[in-house]
């Protein structure tokens, strides 16, 4: 069952810009990158895109985390040299690759209507895979919940 956010959440996932998702290999070993995402109807979702790779696709190690452990950590976080509006919003996650289909082709549209720079390298004509993020939970803390900590 997909986690619905709050509506302060909920702005946070559509307005943000960068988040960071984490992932574990077979070994245990976290794997944590930056990434771009589209917050759309509950699920969150991330392009491999064009930029320089030194793997290919399919051995980079988020793609070959997610086959082997389909659970993600993603977060979204703000500093603010006022701690008092600081925050971050940490889900947990189930991830699956998606290379075809309507869904994959809608969830290339509202990256590439997002980010300029996805529209530049034609994202929907890459034939790249997206990875899907469907929450399982979520957790905020500090400024998310209009200045109160701790939630």
């Amino acid at each position: 069952m997909i986690a619905e956010p709050s509506r302060k959440q909920r702005e946070i996932l559509e307005s943000g810009r960068v988040a960071r998702m984490a992932t574990v290999d077979e070994t245990g070993k976290p794997h944590i990158v930056p990434i771009c995402y589209a917050y759309v109807s509950g699920l969150i979702y991330t392009p491999i895109d064009k930029k320089p790779k030194s793997v290919t696709v399919n051995t980079l190690g988020r793609i070959k985390n997610i086959r082997w452990n389909p659970y993600v950590s993603f977060v979204i976080d703000k500093y603010y040299e006022d701690w008092n509006r600081l925050y971050y919003l940490k889900i947990t996650a189930r991830a699956s690759l998606l290379d075809r289909g309507e869904e994959y082709e809608n969830s290339l549209m509202s990256l590439s209507e997002k980010y300029s720079q996805y529209r530049d390298m034609d994202l929907l004509n890459l034939g790249l895979p997206v990875i899907e993020i469907s929450p399982l939970r979520i957790v905020s803390w500090g400024d998310v919940t209009s200045g109160s900590k701790g939630r």
